[in-house]
Order: structure tokens, then sequence, then C-alpha cells
């Protein structure tokens, strides 16, 4: 009985220094080294989407549609008499608006409206990664004109089609600058780099090169510009010993 009573004594004291040096194994404050690094790629783009649009009016719906129609025909002939596909050319539904004239008297009294005719609009897309030959048909289109056609372009969009591919080495890069500069912060420190606890991937920009654009917290993603910059920052955090 004695015996037992000993060794139980013994077991509580030793679960009491084991016990006792976890806490103080957990509590112990963990040296680490936090940096961010950043990976940038220039790159133009591959892809260019461009959008424009033309109309027509007539008090009769009939006549508007149909010259409308003739319109379109002579738009398609143009863009495919400049080597794009006529599979490419993308025509958008007709959108039709009755057009009204506002009524007021000579004292500036509402006296209502009148009817003045119809307007009908269609807008066309192409979509292309032949980016300088639509970048052109874009700037010369205006060329429509001369034939009656009231023809409005709109600034192309640019895009990149392996961007996915893009980020991943982007990544890699700004993992490595992050690693490289906690290397030097504990060179620096008389420290030594222990194993990565974590790591945390920034916000993915997209600006056009050389347009002073400003990032943005939500991540920005120009179009408007051809050639562009990618960037994404990595924030590593690393064990210090």
């Amino acid at each position: 009985m004695k015996a037992s009573s000993i060794i139980f004594s013994l077991a509580i004291v030793l679960s009491s220094i084991v016990l006792g040096h976890a806490v103080i194994n957990r509590n112990r404050p963990q040296g680490t080294i936090n940096e961010t690094g950043l990976g940038e790629s220039n790159f133009t783009s591959d892809l260019i989407v461009w959008e424009g649009n033309f109309s027509r009016e007539s008090k009769d719906l009939q006549t508007a549609y149909s010259n409308l129609e003739r319109d379109r025909e002579s738009v398609t002939s143009y863009l495919v008499s400049k080597g794009i596909p006529k599979e490419q050319l993308v025509f958008n539904a007709v959108i039709t608006n009755p057009q009204y004239q506002q009524n007021y008297s000579n004292d500036g009294r509402y006296m209502g409206q009148t009817f003045t005719g119809y307007q009908l609009s269609q807008s066309l897309q192409i979509e292309s990664k032949e980016v300088e030959k639509v970048e052109k048909i874009s700037r010369e289109i205006t060329e429509l004109l001369n034939q009656g056609i009231a023809f409005y372009s709109q600034q192309p969009r640019y895009y990149y089609t392996e961007l996915e591919s893009l980020k991943l080495e982007m990544i890699a890069k700004a993992t490595e600058d992050a690693r490289i500069r906690a290397e030097r912060i504990a060179e620096n420190s008389e420290a030594k780099l222990g194993d990565l606890i974590s790591a945390n991937m920034g916000v993915f920009q997209i600006t056009g090169q050389n347009s002073g654009e400003d990032y943005s917290w939500g991540g920005a993603f120009n179009t408007s510009s051809k050639n562009k910059t990618a960037s994404i920052t990595m924030k590593l955090v690393f064990e210090s010993n």
C-alpha cells in the first residue's frame, strides 16, 4: 500500500514536470521573418475585340429596316475585302427606337409630343488574334462614310489568351523574390532562415505599359492598351533560428 502511494506520488510529480515543460515550449515566442516579393512581366496582347454600330432613321419602319439591311451588306463586304473572314463578323439583333419631338408653347408650357419616325441600329463585334489587322481596320472604318453609312467605331479591347500560364510564372517569380529577400534579412541579422510557415498571394494587376495607370485594391485589369504589364505579390513568413 505504501509502495503504491509512493509510485502514485512520483507519477504526479513527473506529469507536472512534463506538462510544465509543454506549456513553456508552447508559450515560447517563435522568431519569424516576413517578406513580400514582387513578380512582374511585360507582354503584348494576342487577342483583340472590336465593336462598332450603324443606324438608319425613317418615318416608315419597313424603309428603315431595308436601309439598315443594305448597310449591313455594305459593312460586310467592306470588312471581308479588308481580310476579315465572314464567320468572324458577329451582328447583334436590330434595336428599334421610336423617335418623338417634344412640343412646347411660346410661354414654355409642355404641349405633348409628335412621332417623327423610327431609328434602327445594329452593332457588330469582331474577335480576332490578328491584332494588327483589326487595329488598322478600326482606324480606317470611317471610309464607310463615303458610302453614306454612319458607322461609329469603339475603341478596341485587348486581351491575352495565355494569362493563366503567365500568372503561374509570376507567382514563381514573386515567391523566389520574397525568399531571397528573407535570406538577406536573416544573413544581416546573423540568423538562420527556417521552414516556410505561410505564403499569401496578393492582388493580381494588369496595367498598360508606360500609362501611369494606378493600381487598385481590387485588382486593375487594363483592356485599352495592347502592351501591358502584369504583376503580383507574394507574402512569405519563415521561421527564424
